[in-house]
């Protein structure tokens, strides 16, 4: 597995070794020993999830707060989406700065999401399956969340903004702002 950097701390995008054959491919899209080996980190994830949306679904901005904090893995089994991680912790010198990568099912990229960032992706494909793997439980009195097209943040979701399907909820949370009294 090799680690391509996002020049934003310890958010990581990793690139397995897919195994092709005349059968198709193989590759590992985990493992304890190797993830802490190449990362320097020692996560314990807890909580398996999978979604699957249809293009224009955009999801996020969400994140949990201490204790019920996550660091998040994830990848696309099928599909396309943009996704997008945006730095919340106050003392980072990256704070409100934003990384987006594709992750496909073509492209096997993982992304590394540490505690400390909220988290949103859009389906670019006509559909896809989206798995991420999480190191604590959901706690709905602990999430919390940033509006998708805030205007500080500036996010370039690559659709056109008309197309999007967003939940109810989504579209309730809060923009980021200066004054946002995050807790990481």
């Amino acid at each position: 597995m090799e680690i391509i950097d996002t020049g934003i701390k310890d958010l990581l995008i990793l690139k397995p070794k897919v195994f092709y054959d005349e059968r198709g491919y193989f590759f590992e899209s985990y493992n304890q020993n190797i993830f802490k080996e190449i990362t320097g980190l020692d996560i314990d994830f807890v909580q398996d999830n999978q979604s699957f949306s249809t293009k224009g679904v955009l999801r996020g901005l969400h994140y949990q707060v201490p204790p019920f904090d996550q660091a998040k893995l994830v990848r696309v089994i099928k599909g396309k989406v943009l996704d997008v991680a945006v730095d919340l912790r106050v003392d980072s010198e990256t704070f409100g700065r934003y990384y987006s990568v594709e992750l496909s099912g073509k492209n096997n990229l993982q992304f590394f999401i540490p505690s400390g960032f909220a988290h949103g992706f859009i389906t670019l494909s006509k559909s896809a399956i989206f798995n991420y793997k999480c190191s604590g439980f959901y706690s709905k009195e602990h999430e919390g969340g940033v509006l998708y097209n805030d205007e500080q943040l500036n996010i370039d979701w690559k659709l056109n903004p008309k197309s999007f399907i967003v939940s109810e909820k989504d579209l309730q949370l809060p923009v980021f702002g200066n004054n946002r009294p995050f807790i990481f």
